[in-house]
């Protein structure tokens, strides 16, 4: 993940990169190599937390050997019914270990996820799962460095928070700047075009890396 900082006014506009969806290889300096049984095992816990859940089970999560299942990242679980969105949370940042993350994060996707009514049973025949897994955060010294397909966008500024994962521009057909648009849109800001349109008034923030 990458951080672009623009300081206008009071307020600072960050605006985030994360790289990495659900296959073999993650970007990054850090990646991460999943094979095709982790990948497997990934997609299985998450579909049967839904289901135990729905049958008032508690789902038991399997043991692994697979020292990059053990390992802390930030993740999304994605829900998909019909080609529309049925849920969506994750973790932005790393915080517990991949396997665990992909169970919790599937069960807050089907049933806690505030824009939709939780998941029922009789809509598994068509659920569609996508897993994206997300890079270490980076800071990058423009937006020119953004590679539509390849980083999500993070974008914060005071109290509000926006995030597109990399696979909503590809769906979607968006080119850079309109990727960074709906971004600013999704994030509600009262001035949407503002936080990308205006001159920077002082030079981006960049970390020692």
């Amino acid at each position: 993940m990458s951080s672009f900082f623009i300081k206008s006014g009071l307020a600072f506009l960050i605006i985030s990169l994360l790289t990495g969806l659900a296959s073999p290889t993650l970007g990054g300096k850090k990646s991460m190599e999943l094979s095709a049984a982790d990948q497997e095992l990934l997609f299985k816990v998450a579909r049967d937390s839904i289901k135990a859940h729905l049958k008032g089970e508690q789902a038991v999560l399997p043991q692994t050997t697979s020292p990059v299942l053990s390992q802390p990242r930030g993740l999304f679980v994605t829900l998909n019914r019909q080609g529309r969105l049925r849920g969506c949370i994750g973790y932005l940042e790393a915080v517990i270990p991949v396997l665990a993350a992909v169970q919790e994060m599937a069960l807050a996707a089907a049933f806690r996820d505030p824009r939709f009514p939780p998941l029922r049973e009789e809509e598994l025949a068509d659920l569609e799962v996508e897993i994206s897994i997300l890079s270490p955060m980076r800071l990058i010294k423009d937006v020119d460095e953004i590679q539509v397909g390849r980083h999500g966008l993070f974008m914060a500024r005071g109290p509000c928070r926006g995030l597109l994962l990399p696979q909503v521009a590809t769906e979607y057909g968006w080119d850079r700047f309109t990727f960074l648009q709906q971004t600013c849109l999704f994030l509600a800001f009262f001035l949407a075009w503002d936080c990308i349109a205006k001159p920077k008034p002082v030079p981006p923030a960049i970390s020692p890396n």
